[in-house]
């Protein structure tokens, strides 16, 4: 995904203290050095956590942690947990960084848990573990097996059809952690289903319960992770933490429809929009979000950001935002016109630009509307920094960066070769065709001169000043350098190393969540 920020969800969390008696009653295993070496080797799945007391998240996970315990308790799978507080060569022996961490153990085996840190989503996620990659399914435990998660595909094919099979497990196995997958060999069966061999079916506790996938050929990864991925996402549903980036991975745009939580007319909109999303079905994915929980993301899709309901599309390959605010009396009509000029590719991409500065710093000021002529600029290395004016590696950063400018400015020969930039990347918009990757900041990106050259190459080394002269010499063009005059001291920030801020703000820098 290119051109903007990886989303994350940042939210309150209220402290769970639980009571002596409820400790009691936990079915979550409390491990200790005295017990922990035996239960990870001798359980067969184990889900373990690792946290500290005083941590908000792990406070948040508790109760949900408690529920999935007892509930998995049912099929045998356990979970537990080490107070990293009071057993810190635990925790140092399973590189625990973070709190809280969560990994799964096979007689005595880890590997990391990925899966969601609500109660359901974490019983899903152990089930799927408990299960082999490829379930063999029957006339007998189909219903069983249909069960067993909100999304469950099988397949047919021929027992001796080698390719498939092949095809079939390698598919299972890439996507063990997110599906349960089985598969049949029985034509009646596939009859039954509505589907020739060789196909898949998948069952699912939302919209049509049943989807039919007829392949094209022999089953084929490629062709069964499309279906997945298509037919795993609601038609429209409201977005998350949880399930965002399957939205995001999905290399389809993503549709946004903002609402009040409390307006009278939600359900009944989100009902017409529903099948608007099935018009539109394998070209854009389509999602309803709080509009005041996220009022800040509306506004970064160039939404105003204060008038509800809103409607906004964006290309999840290269970030390009297309906002709707005026939405009429129709929404339904509105949404589908505006869709349709999207999928058709009448649509121009809304880019959000500062008002252009006067250049009154050696530090070139860029914004959106003036990219191409700072950055791209064919004659001269054009360093560039995208920076927020929140973050604190920023701040720390900003003398040296200064300073850097500069020496490149009062060098007569340099001046004519390079250029010293920086954009606030929370003001300006990134044109498409710069295709950047923006995860963090600040982010320090080299554009070498030449004709067309559009280019960047990423700065990964410590930001002091002589990397950052022998970074423009030895990546740039025209291996332009300056000398400096003395040792640099406290602006060389020389224990920030490669630091970033995430390209979202912290809770504390915004009064509303971010996705």
């Amino acid at each position: 995904m290119r051109g903007f920020a990886a989303w994350a969800l940042a939210a309150l969390t209220a402290a769970c203290v639980c009571s002596a008696t409820e400790e009691t009653a936990s079915n979550v295993v409390k491990l200790t050095k005295e017990n922990y070496s035996q239960f990870v080797a001798e359980e067969p799945l184990a889900l373990v956590e690792f946290y500290a007391p005083w941590c908000g998240h792990c406070q948040a996970l508790a109760p949900q942690y408690e529920e999935a315990a007892k509930e998995l308790a049912k099929s045998e799978v356990k979970l537990a947990k080490v107070d990293c507080t009071a057993e810190e060569s635990l925790c140092n022996d399973n590189d625990v960084t973070g709190f809280p961490t969560l990994k799964v153990f096979r007689f005595g085996h880890s590997t990391p848990y990925n899966g969601p840190r609500k109660a359901d989503g974490i019983v899903s996620y152990m089930n799927k573990q408990k299960l082999p990659a490829v379930s063999p399914v029957t006339w007998e435990n189909l219903e069983e097996f249909k069960a067993k998660d909100k999304f469950v595909l099988v397949a047919f094919c021929e027992e001796l059809d080698e390719a498939s099979n092949k095809e079939l497990k390698e598919f299972a196995e890439a996507n063990r952690d997110a599906l349960v997958v089985g598969v049949s060999h029985s034509e009646a069966l596939a009859k039954e289903l509505g589907v020739k061999v060789p196909g898949a079916v998948a069952f699912r506790s939302f919209d049509e319960p049943k989807v039919v996938m007829q392949a094209s050929g022999a089953l084929s990864q490629t062709e069964l992770q499309q279906f997945y991925d298509l037919e795993s996402l609601p038609l429209l549903d409201e977005v998350s933490a949880d399930n965002f980036m399957k939205y995001a991975m999905s290399g389809l745009p993503l549709a946004y429809y903002f609402v009040d939580p409390e307006s009278p007319t939600r359900e009944a909109e989100i009902q017409k929009l529903t099948e608007v999303a099935k018009a539109f079905r394998g070209k854009v994915n389509m999602v309803s979000i709080d509009a005041v929980k996220f009022s800040s993301h509306a506004k970064a899709l160039n939404l105003p950001g204060d008038s509800w309901p809103a409607f906004a599309v964006q290309n999840m390959e290269s970030g390009a935002k297309y906002p709707l605010s005026d939405l009429g009396q129709d929404l339904a009509g509105s949404v589908h016109a505006f869709l349709t000029k999207f999928a058709e590719g009448g649509l121009q991409p809304s880019l959000k630009s500062g008002a252009i500065p006067e250049q009154t710093s050696p530090v070139i000021s860029v914004v959106t509307d003036e990219f191409d002529k700072w950055v791209f600029d064919d004659a001269k290395d054009v360093l560039l920094e995208l920076y927020a004016p929140w973050c604190g590696h920023c701040k720390r950063l900003a003398p040296t960066y200064e300073k850097l400018a500069e020496l490149y400015r009062d060098d007569a020969d340099a001046a004519k070769l390079v250029t010293i930039a920086k954009m606030d990347g929370t003001e300006n918009d990134i044109p498409p065709n710069a295709d950047i990757v923006l995860t963090g900041f600040p982010t320090i990106l080299l554009k070498p001169a030449g004709s067309g050259a559009r280019e960047f190459v990423k700065y990964e080394g410590d930001r002091t000043i002589e990397s950052l002269i022998d970074f423009v010499a030895t990546k740039g063009t025209h291996k332009a350098s300056v000398t400096l005059a003395a040792p640099q001291e406290a602006a060389a920030t020389t224990s920030e190393h490669a630091a970033t801020e995430t390209a979202t703000p912290s809770a504390e820098a915004t009064e509303h969540d971010e996705l």
